[in-house]
């Protein structure tokens, strides 16, 4: 007979007693991996923010951020779950490239409040996709595993081949504004078999980190040239500022 979940929970239970979850940073794990003081530290952008890019304000004025009121995103809103620094970072870095995939449903979770009016919004969730090269050489899409465990939660439907990588793009670690737009301009597309998924919906992007939202905006005039009416993005993390007038 094949064990069932409660089965299951209980042998986790018996393991983690045995052996203590330990965290990413050391000590006692938390929910997903991280210590308590971990988690203290992790700046969650819970405060005002722009209606457009998601950056955060100091006070609500309840507007837009200069950079999209003189130049608007080609993606409607965006928001983040906290900062991108040196305490988000590692825990990001660890699922994208040590095969901590298991931290993926934590993620969603942060998504899934941070990103709650977007959410409610959306009619389907869909990864900023990997070129195939580098999927094979990861194995996986960060972006991807984020995405589907934040759709089963929220119900939306999981769009996960919508979008493709049509050519290998070089990393944007390193480039400037201006480098990471022309790094993926064009580089972008909604297969046409595919385009039937997309045509008149309201598109909500999945991706890790946000830093000049280069990436986002390609991804973002794909869908809409797809037909997608809206195209919204939330992210995990993202820089304090970006520099999205010199892209």
């Amino acid at each position: 007979m094949k064990p069932g979940p409660r089965t299951w929970a209980l042998a986790r239970g018996a393991l983690d007693l045995i052996f203590p979850p330990q965290a990413i940073d050391g000590g006692a794990a938390l929910a997903g991996g991280l210590s308590a003081a971990a988690w203290s530290r992790i700046h969650f952008l819970d405060g005002p923010v722009c209606d457009g890019c998601g950056v955060p304000f100091e006070f609500d004025i309840g507007s837009r951020c200069a950079a999209c009121l003189a130049k608007p995103p080609a993606f409607d809103a965006a928001r983040a779950a906290c900062l991108y620094d040196e305490v988000s970072r590692e825990p990001i870095l660890k699922l994208k490239h040590a095969d901590r995939t298991d931290l993926a449903p934590m993620f969603a979770r942060w998504l899934s409040r941070a990103a709650r009016p977007l959410i409610d919004d959306a009619d389907a969730i869909a990864p900023v996709p990997l070129h195939p090269a580098r999927l094979l050489s990861r194995r996986y899409n960060q972006a991807a595993e984020i995405a589907r465990p934040l759709a089963a939660m929220t119900g939306l439907g999981y769009l996960p081949d919508a979008l493709v990588r049509r050519r290998a793009t070089e990393s944007q670690g390193g480039k400037s504004g201006s480098g990471r737009k022309r790094n993926v301009a064009g580089a972008f597309e909604v297969p046409p078999r595919r385009a039937a998924q997309v045509a008149g919906k309201r598109i909500l992007l999945i991706d890790d980190v946000m830093t000049t939202g280069a990436t986002a905006e390609g991804c973002a005039r794909a869908l809409k040239a797809a037909g997608a009416v809206r195209v919204d993005v939330a992210v995990v993390a993202r820089v304090k500022e970006m520099s999205r007038l010199a892209i």
